[in-house]
């Protein structure tokens, strides 16, 4: 029996075969203990705010709210929680993205199985964790002398919040009305935020919203 104090952990990830190899990883280490789990970011906010844990394993390509818009909201719901994305993603872009909504670390899913522990455990003492392979991407694109990612690295960095939330709906399919419900907000509403969309990313269908939101990492293939 280990003598450190627990550490509850929620995963958050759409793939189910991903949650279960992190959690039978995890649950090699004594003081740690899988508390919940969820398949998207919205239902993964009501676990969370029900459950409040210590750390939150956070993909960031999921349908409906991607993982980096739900950093603040999981924030909201639970302050103490501390936020560790795991992605594919090792793109400077998707790291500065993910740290400047609040994420406490991040993790490439091409880590090796035990840099996961020392992730989680790094974050709960209040330091932060970047990967070794997303500071090596991070170092090989900066000796090539690429500029760092700004906010303006992304074209999505002219939306707000709100926005980027009837993006991601929109760009998975879903009609106005969907939309607004999921969202419980007026139809009204979804139309001028459509129409705003619209103009501020110069897409005019749904197709072409997928299109950008596919080449963004927000939607997979």
């Amino acid at each position: 029996m280990s003598d450190k104090a627990e550490i509850t952990i929620v995963l958050v990830d759409d793939q189910a075969i991903v949650r279960a190899a992190f959690k039978s990883l995890l649950e090699r280490t004594a003081h740690f203990k899988v508390i919940g789990d969820a398949g998207d970011a919205r239902q993964a906010l009501a676990v969370i705010t029900e459950l409040r844990p210590d750390i939150v394993v956070l993909d960031i390509t999921m349908p409906g709210l991607s993982g980096i818009d739900a950093v603040g909201p999981i924030k909201k719901a639970s302050p103490r929680t501390r936020v560790l994305m795991a992605s594919q993603h090792e793109g400077q872009k998707f790291v500065r993205q993910a740290l400047l909504a609040g994420a406490d670390g991040y993790l490439s899913k091409d880590s090796e199985p035990e840099e996961l522990a020392l992730a989680i455990e790094s974050i709960q003492r209040g330091d932060s964790y970047l990967s070794p392979k997303v500071a090596g991407t991070l170092m090989s694109q900066a000796a090539r002398g690429e500029p760092l990612a700004t906010d303006d690295g992304s074209a999505l960095s002219v939306l707000t919040p709100r926005e980027r939330e009837v993006f991601q709906l929109l760009a998975l399919g879903k009609a106005n009305k969907e939309v607004a419900a999921t969202l419980e907000l007026s139809l009204g509403t979804v139309k001028k935020h459509r129409e705003n969309l619209q103009r501020k990313l110069d897409c005019h269908s749904a197709a072409e919203l997928a299109r950008l939101a596919i080449r963004e990492g927000l939607l997979s293939v």
